[in-house]
């Protein structure tokens, strides 16, 4: 009998930790627990052994991080197939004479891969999780454990992955205080997604502990009808003499289980920081139960209850469609004297800006901080700011702060970008963080638009962001670009504006694969200033291509020639996308705002013509 057709009739115990218990038998934190199904597989074998003697009915393997990107770092790329096949060899030979047993391959999360510079697609994930799980059902798995994700996306990958192997699937995402995972995820559309990719089972693991498991467990019981999986860990640990220590006893973590197996649960385990005499105590309270008879909910709310608020929209935008948008950035100075960039500000609204772009340390070298910049520049001249927020130097808890900081200062719009890595700056000490890229950062704005924050939980209301998103039209794949901004207007973006441009085709052809994203798109312009600029923004820069033709023109030129040539340049490119595009956001460079001045009065002349 396979496990689907069990947990129509009985609850089963899952085991407990299998890092944390190797690191307690000796294992160095330094060594790769999954490689251990090589080199120790012994010592493997003795821990699953140790939770079929505590009650255990179903074995995971020791194979949660044995995928490509994150063996590969180690050099261990190579063996992927041959480590899990021997973690679930292990596995059903521990098994043996303990009839009923069950075998579940464990597949967690990707790591990112080894010098990419951006993000796997939807099919290149399928095919890294594809050769783990075959791997994992050759070596006799009774069905794959996908587990501890935290990403919606790259989970459904998996479980398309693992659906071609034939065997039942469980989905689990990691899900923090409040029913939100690392990408911002709610327990309803965790489940709407999953059922739709195919799992078989579906629930939650690790995160927050057993307590907010049980509330996660609780909320799955109302939306589906499949078995719900639940793996909490043992609370949060606490540093103690060198060592992590978990404090939940295994009485609590069995009373937990009673609630979870109470509020829907099929199958209940333990993660992080569990034990063998967890499971024990657990086994114990689950032993002959049978499952709950469930109740559908009829709705979908909120955590607390609370509604969703509409997102307002903003001045800058209000003119759209009746006449072209002017936005312009201006670089925070890289001390505090401010009195430049504010008198720029101040002579580009009379110009007619819409709005004031401010950048987040480009290219990773500190600048004035351009929440503060932003909200000094719009009470003193008037004008709104668009601020631009990185996930490279926050961590969640402290992007939260300051967003919700920015919104108390009257920012209100934020253009959500990834941020160019601290190993690009000048300051060599300096580390990324990247709890957040562009996608779950526009997740997050939406949130707070709501009035909630990263995990659901009320903020007193709404911050009435206006979130942008970036768009690079200077790659070889378009298509994939357009994609990228459809995912980021799903998340919450209601604008975009492009690096900057110098071929029109390219903003006409984005124009025509984004048409249904229905948002404005501003294209980049940014005037070149001679031929050392055109140069060092082909070669150098990230995100900007500067065709043949147009280096050709900058040729020989430098100072006053440069910047005329440049500007003309910059006006032809105007007029070749004027009656396409909607308005413009201008990148005069090296805070060269009058550059800016002159293509405004060419595109309010254009509009005059064009009346």
């Amino acid at each position: 009998m396979n496990i689907l057709d069990r947990l129509k009739s009985e609850v089963l115990t899952g085991d407990g930790a299998i890092g944390t218990m190797l690191y307690a038998k000796g294992v160095s934190l330094d060594s790769n627990f999954e490689h251990l199904n090589l080199v120790r597989p012994s010592l493997v074998r003795e821990l699953a052994l140790e939770y079929i003697a505590a009650g255990a009915q179903v074995i995971e393997t020791n194979t949660f991080g044995a995928n490509f990107t994150k063996l590969a770092a180690i050099g261990l790329g190579h063996k992927v197939s041959e480590i899990n096949r021997a973690g679930a060899l292990i596995a059903r030979e521990a098994v043996l004479g303990h009839p009923g047993i069950l075998v579940a391959g464990s597949v967690g999360p990707l790591g990112k891969p080894k010098g990419a510079d951006q993000e796997l697609t939807g099919d290149e994930m399928v095919e890294v999780f594809r050769s783990q799980c075959h791997a994992l059902a050759d070596g006799g798995a009774d069905l794959l454990m996908l587990e501890t994700f935290s990403s919606l996306e790259q989970l459904a990958a998996a479980v398309r992955a693992a659906r071609e192997t034939g065997l039942p699937v469980s989905a689990s995402l990691a899900f923090m205080e409040g029913g939100r995972s690392g990408d911002g995820s709610t327990v309803e559309e965790f489940c709407g997604a999953m059922e739709e990719a195919g799992a078989d089972l579906i629930g939650a693991n690790c995160g927050a502990g057993p307590l907010e498991l049980v509330k996660v467990v609780r909320r799955l019981a109302g939306l589906t009808d499949k078995p719900i999986t639940a793996y909490a860990n043992s609370g949060f640990p606490e540093y103690r003499d060198g060592r992590y220590i978990y404090r939940a006893t295994p009485d609590y973590f069995a009373a937990m289980a009673r609630e979870m197996a109470e509020a829907g649960a099929n199958l209940i385990g333990g993660c992080c920081g569990t034990t063998p005499a967890h499971i024990a105590a657990m086994a114990a309270v689950l032993s002959g139960r049978h499952p709950v008879v469930r109740t559908r909910s009829t709705g979908i709310t909120v955590a607390g209850g609370l509604e969703k608020k509409p997102l307002k929209t903003r001045s800058f935008l209000d003119g759209w469609g009746q006449r072209k948008i002017i936005t312009v950035e201006l670089d925070p100075p890289k001390g505090l004297e401010c009195n430049r960039i504010i008198e720029g500000s101040r002579r580009l609204k009379e110009a007619g800006a819409d709005a004031i772009n401010l950048a987040e340390n480009p290219l990773a070298r500190p600048r004035m901080g351009n929440i503060a910049l932003g909200s000094i520049i719009q009470h003193e001249v008037g004008i709104e700011v668009i601020v631009h927020v990185t996930g490279r130097d926050r961590n969640l808890i402290g992007m939260q702060s300051d967003l919700m900081g920015a919104s108390l200062l009257g920012i209100r719009s934020i253009l959500a970008v990834t941020g160019d890595p601290a190993s690009m700056g000048d300051h060599a000490g300096a580390k990324s963080v990247f709890d957040l890229h562009s996608f779950t950062l526009i997740k997050l704005l939406a949130d707070l638009n709501r009035g909630v924050n990263a995990n659901a939980n009320p903020i007193g209301h709404g911050t009435g962001f206006t979130i942008g998103a970036a768009f690079n039209p200077n790659t070889g794949n378009m298509a994939l670009q357009a994609d990228r901004l459809r995912r980021k207007v799903a998340n919450g973006a209601v604008f975009a504006q492009s690096q900057p441009i110098y071929d029109p085709a390219l903003f006409l052809e984005a124009l025509e694969l984004t048409h249904d994203c229905n948002i404005p798109l501003l294209p980049g312009i940014m005037p070149l200033v001679s031929e050392r600029n055109a140069e060092y923004l082909h070669n150098e820069v990230p995100g900007i291509t500067v065709p043949d033709a147009v280096r050709a023109r900058m040729k020989g030129l430098e100072k006053e020639a440069g910047v005329r040539e440049g500007v003309a340049i910059a006006k032809e490119l105007i007029e070749a996308t004027f009656t396409a595009a909607g308005g413009y956001y201008l990148i005069p460079p090296f805070g060269k705002y009058e550059l800016a001045l002159e293509l405004i009065d060419h595109i309010h002349l254009l509009e005059r013509e064009h009346q």
